[in-house]
């Protein structure tokens, strides 16, 4: 069964309506092949939440890594990969998510498609 790609276009956010394709994607500082676009800052939540478009490309990782105090919902939105949550293995795919609890150590490896996702951190990653 083949799935729609959907990718978020808009933001509604203090009375704003923000086109996403305006935020710049910025590369990761430890992860080559790997960007992000911040969509809400905890500035924005009171440090409650934290909301990010994360893109991995083909061949890329998030190496392993974790979140002091900051669970961590993945919800999948392009491409596919796998990922490595704690000690099990999940099957990233399209509509797909994947809750990490806080100082769980994580990773994800993009597939052949390279993989987009939307990444919401409770409290707020940055």
């Amino acid at each position: 069964m083949k799935s729609d790609i959907f990718i978020p276009k808009t933001l509604f956010i203090n009375q704003k309506e923000v086109q996403l394709e305006t935020i710049p994607w910025t590369p990761h500082a430890s992860f080559e092949g790997v960007a992000m676009k911040n969509l809400v800052c905890g500035s924005q939540t009171g440090g409650l939440a934290s909301f990010h478009l994360v893109k991995v490309d083909a061949g890329c990782a998030l190496l392993e890594h974790s979140h002091p105090g900051k669970w961590e919902l993945h919800e999948i939105i392009q491409g596919d990969a796998k990922a490595v949550i704690g000690q099990q293995s999940a099957e990233y795919q399209i509509g797909g998510m994947a809750l990490i609890p806080a100082d769980t150590p994580h990773a994800v490896y993009a597939g052949e498609n390279g993989l987009i996702l939307l990444a919401k951190f409770f409290p707020a990653l940055i």
